[in-house]
């Protein structure tokens, strides 16, 4: 254990409550969202509290299989230089589900200046809120995440599988959505998840079976700081992942692991708060109020724009289909979950908007910056969101949203505003990145090529 004497006071109060902790995982969430990160032993704890630990910048600049493509000559052009990365305070927590007594910390970066890094996400979203806090606006966020639990084993071709339920024996099929069989039956490892979310002080509440056969939806509660909204929901992941683990499942966000069922989706709800507490989307005797309109209207407009953020990897796009409700177009509604944006009822001092488009898998930090700067652009700009949405949004594609891969990173690429909230050059950095793992993809030959073209040709 480290000297006493030397120690910062979380780390000294962690050790005290935590004695047998024998490693800890510093943590960041890259450009994809993926987790990556060192695990140190003990006796380093409080060192890297105080001064940090070095990291390549270039961490941020990854595919998702964490190949670096030297994007904006970052990685191999620039001699790959190493940046300070410092734990956040309160970030400092045990992993309940480790066999091993283990603890966990969120980094964040900083240059040779000790300037935030600017490609950070996390430090992305940082940028945006200081735009909304400009408007004397406080973000309240809360974050909904649907997930698939799956068998260990495979299907040939490596095809994911449901898995088997502890309380029948059968392995999971048909679509139960809400079925208390389904929670009952993965009861024990939804209640550490549950448990471990309360341990490392991530604020989760309601569980449901969702649309397909071991898939699940459990909701982080909302507060108002949007950093630690995103960071909560970063980890959630993680903690959701390693207790499936730990109960023999596997447990992913991808948006689509199966051709024929739902996909996952990551909903992001928002509302605004004014220096005096009072919600601003809230119109009082009216169902929207004009900041609650004009906020809709910025996010439609950068809606297109976004879709690079949202929808992340080649998987992602397999979601959209209409009359799923997944979202297909550019709309909004009250109490519609066919819509882009979804105004849920309610008593009118928690009225919100429920972004619905986003897939489990994209990085909370960029989706969240992204939904925050449409909110700001719309207000300031007192953009028209035209009428709500009455019955079905979602019967067919809207044309103007990029629904394939390389349409919305051009769709980014060509804006005019994203740029000016997340960062003059990030767009085109992240562009650089994702078309390069596109292009590794597209380079793999799938067995349905072989299916296809073999016998043919």
């Amino acid at each position: 254990m480290p000297d006493s004497s030397a120690q910062s006071p979380e780390s000294a109060a962690f050790l005290e409550r935590h004695p047998d902790t024998e490693a800890f995982d510093v943590l960041l969430a890259d450009l994809s969202g993926v987790i990556r990160g060192k695990r140190y032993p003990i006796e380093d704890l409080d060192k890297i509290m105080q001064d940090g630990v070095a990291f390549p910048a270039s961490v941020f600049m990854l595919d998702t299989m964490g190949h670096s493509h030297d994007p904006g000559g970052k990685g191999f052009s620039d001699g790959d230089p190493d940046c300070t990365a410092h734990p956040l305070p309160g970030s400092l927590v045990p992993v309940p589900w480790s066999d091993t007594p283990l603890a966990q910390l969120l980094l964040t970066f900083h240059n040779a200046k000790e300037e935030p890094l600017y490609f950070e996400p996390r430090n992305i979203l940082a940028r945006v809120l200081e735009r909304i806090r400009e408007l004397e606006l406080t973000p309240v966020v809360a974050f909904e995440l649907e997930f698939y639990l799956l068998d260990r084993e495979r299907l040939e071709g490596n095809a994911p599988q449901p898995p088997i339920s502890p309380l029948t024996g059968l392995r999971e099929s048909g679509t139960q959505v809400y079925g208390m069989e389904q929670v009952d039956g993965f009861s024990g490892l939804l209640r550490d998840i549950s448990r471990a979310c309360e341990i490392q002080n991530i604020p989760t509440g309601a569980i449901s079976a969702e649309y397909a056969p071991g898939q699940f939806e459990i909701n982080l509660r909302h507060v108002d700081n949007a950093l630690k909204a995103a960071d909560d929901c970063v980890l959630f992941k993680r903690a959701v992942k390693g207790v499936a683990r730990r109960h023999g499942h596997k447990a992913t966000f991808m948006a689509k692991p199966y051709p024929d069922q739902a996909g996952s989706g990551m909903h992001m709800h928002v509302s605004l708060i004014d220096r005096n507490g009072r919600n601003v989307l809230d119109g009082c005797q009216e169902l929207a109020s004009p900041t609650l309109r004009h906020a809709i209207g910025g996010l439609l407009d950068l809606l297109p724009q976004s879709m690079a953020f949202l929808a992340p990897n080649v998987n992602s796009f397999r979601r959209f289909a209409p009359n799923i409700f997944v979202p297909v177009s550019r709309s909004w509604g009250f109490e519609n979950r066919s819509v882009a944006l979804r105004i849920p009822m309610g008593a009118p001092h928690t009225r919100r908007i429920e972004h619905r488009v986003a897939g489990a898998d994209a990085n909370p930090y960029l989706a969240l910056a992204s939904m925050l700067a449409g909110m700001h652009h719309g207000i300031v700009n007192e953009i028209d969101p035209g009428q709500p949405h009455q019955g079905n949004a979602s019967d067919k594609f809207d044309t103007v949203l990029p629904m394939r891969p390389r349409r919305a990173i051009e769709k980014m690429r060509r804006s005019k505003i994203l740029p000016d909230y997340l960062g003059a050059d990030y767009p085109a950095l992240y562009a650089e990145c994702k078309e390069a793992e596109y292009d590794e993809f597209e380079w793999l030959i799938s067995p349905q090529e072989y299916d296809w073209y073999l016998q043919t040709d």
